[in-house]
């Protein structure tokens, strides 16, 4: 069975465990945390970043949560995740790289670092400013995400995709995070909703990162 390193507040091992739970691959979980720079974690990606998936029988590793995605995506035929023709197929990476890129960049990596990193590896108190500047970039791309939706079934055109997937892991970790107010987001919350009550989402849901609580709505679907 694939084990996969990851760690519960990494939106790119959630997309990967979203993406899997879809297609219905088996795997084991392996807490890794990448700050501790564990020698036998960069022996396998010397990037030192999770996601990462090895197959103790064969000693195959996959690194890079889309290159993890894309892997399942060619060898497993069942959900297929980025459907379509060739233009179908590139908006769905567009928004996949959108969501792994800029919403990263912008809303989830600062929350991680002040809500998370700070406490837990620096034991410092967050940066009240910074975590407002990220509230505000998170209501924004919110913002485009209502408008996707109001326009399409879901994120990336008329069929579900991995952009849903990567959507609904990164506002997750930053829901968890308390980094979102869904006030004035109706479209983005029902979709999420949707996305919440799906079986492979389940799972996530129930998990908690040491002394880091989620808000009361965090886990339930109907919020």
């Amino acid at each position: 069975m694939w084990q996969l390193f990851q760690f519960p507040l990494c939106p790119f091992s959630r997309k990967v465990r979203l993406a899997l739970g879809e297609k219905g691959v088996g795997y084991g979980l392996i807490r890794e945390s990448p700050w501790e720079q564990r020698d036998e974690f960069i022996d396998m990606n010397p990037a030192a970043q999770t996601p990462v998936m090895r197959d103790p029988d064969t000693g195959m590793t996959l690194i890079d949560s889309s290159a993890i995605c894309e892997y399942f995506e060619e060898t497993i035929d069942k959900a297929p995740l980025i459907p379509g023709q060739a233009p179908d197929r590139a908006e769905v990476r567009r928004l996949v790289a959108w969501f792994d890129q800029i919403f990263y960049r912008e809303v989830v990596a600062p929350l991680l670092y002040e809500r998370m990193e700070k406490r837990l590896v620096h034991r410092k108190s967050p940066d009240a400013a910074q975590l407002r500047e990220a509230m505000k970039r998170a209501n924004t791309h919110l913002d485009y995400v209502d408008y996707l939706i109001d326009h399409r079934r879901w994120l990336g055109g008329p069929l579900f995709s991995l952009a849903d997937l990567a959507g609904a892991a990164h506002i997750s970790v930053a829901d968890y995070l308390g980094g979102i107010d869904w006030r004035g987001h109706r479209s983005t919350r029902e979709w999420y909703a949707g996305l919440k009550s799906r079986p492979s989402f389940r799972p996530l849901l129930g998990e908690r990162m040491e002394v880091i609580a989620p808000p009361d709505h965090y886990d339930k679907v109907d919020f």
